[in-house]
């Protein structure tokens, strides 16, 4: 009955309902769409990166704000893209900061539409992205598959990135599952029959476990602030992943964990206040220690 109710609670379970029905009736053409359409307006402009260290990709990110600001990264998770994902937040971005949501490789408007499983190569799309204007390095914010991303970034880059917001991550390899229905969606002839977005996501997360074990040693090598925003009814990536990440990131100069009971998965639609509040609140404390840095530097 345990393994009943881990199973029905499973984001993989879910979405693999999604994908048997598609590799089912795939030939008669019936897909879900799992993307936005969402382009540009008056609030939100969008621009691309070529990005060579990854495959030649071609990034694509919704960018809002002020161009000299605190630059503020925004990851999502799978599937997803920037649009569905943080239009909201870029529409609110507060004054003296610049908002960025990215099209992660595989999705939205990045090209080629092609699958990056390596989380290190995930990070390694946003490292051009990641500036420092004056003393404010970029702070990145990942939801969901976006968690293990943006911590992968503070990992790889402790000079590039200020630190980072883990919104319902994913990150503890045990709690990871993949169903048999989810290898089989991903061999021909059925991947074949795969909408690109559902097969980009499915992948990503056959591949999820392996890769977070491979993440987990360095957690402990992020020493930029963290904030995790977890929801204690997550039914798609459990709150058992906070004490796991309390467990493992032991190097961090603050850890903050923000307990949303009864809240579930989707931080980001009914969350936004508690979010925005976390982005001001950990730019503050950056702004403030290194204040106090160069007060101490003049005083020597």
């Amino acid at each position: 009955m345990a393994t009943v109710k881990k199973t029905l609670k499973s984001f993989k379970f879910w979405l693999t309902l999604l994908v048997l029905p598609v590799v089912l009736v795939g030939c008669a053409g019936i897909f879900m769409d799992f993307e936005s359409d969402f382009v540009s307006d008056q609030y939100v402009s969008r621009e691309t990166l070529q990005v060579d260290v990854v495959d030649g990709i071609e990034l694509s990110y919704l960018r809002a704000g002020d161009p000299g600001g605190q630059r503020v990264i925004f990851v999502h998770g799978t599937p997803g893209d920037a649009g569905g994902n943080w239009y909201n937040m870029l529409k609110s971005v507060p004054d003296g900061f610049e908002f960025i949501a990215v099209d992660r490789p595989g999705f939205g408007f990045t090209r080629p539409k092609k699958q990056v499983v390596e989380l290190d190569s995930q990070a390694a799309a946003l490292a051009p992205l990641l500036v420092t204007r004056g003393d404010k390095k970029t702070i990145l914010a990942g939801h969901s598959l976006g968690g293990p991303i943006v911590a992968a970034a503070a990992a790889n880059y402790p000079d590039k990135v200020g630190g980072i917001l883990v919104l319902a991550g994913a990150l503890d390899p045990e709690l990871e599952d993949v169903l048999f229905i989810q290898y089989v969606g991903n061999i021909p002839p059925f991947s074949w029959l795969l909408d690109k977005v559902l097969r980009n996501s499915n992948r990503e997360l056959i591949a999820l476990e392996d890769e977070l074990r491979l993440l987990q040693p360095r957690l402990a090598d992020i020493k930029q602030p963290v904030t995790i925003i977890h929801g204690t009814e997550d039914d798609l990536v459990p709150y058992a992943n906070v004490p796991f990440m309390e467990r493992t990131m032991t190097g961090t100069r603050k850890l903050k964990v923000i307990k949303i009971e009864g809240m579930n998965h989707f931080l980001q639609w009914r969350q936004q206040d508690v979010v925005m509040d976390a982005v001001l609140e950990m730019a503050k404390s950056m702004t403030l220690k290194a204040k106090a840095t160069d007060e101490t530097f003049s005083a020597s």
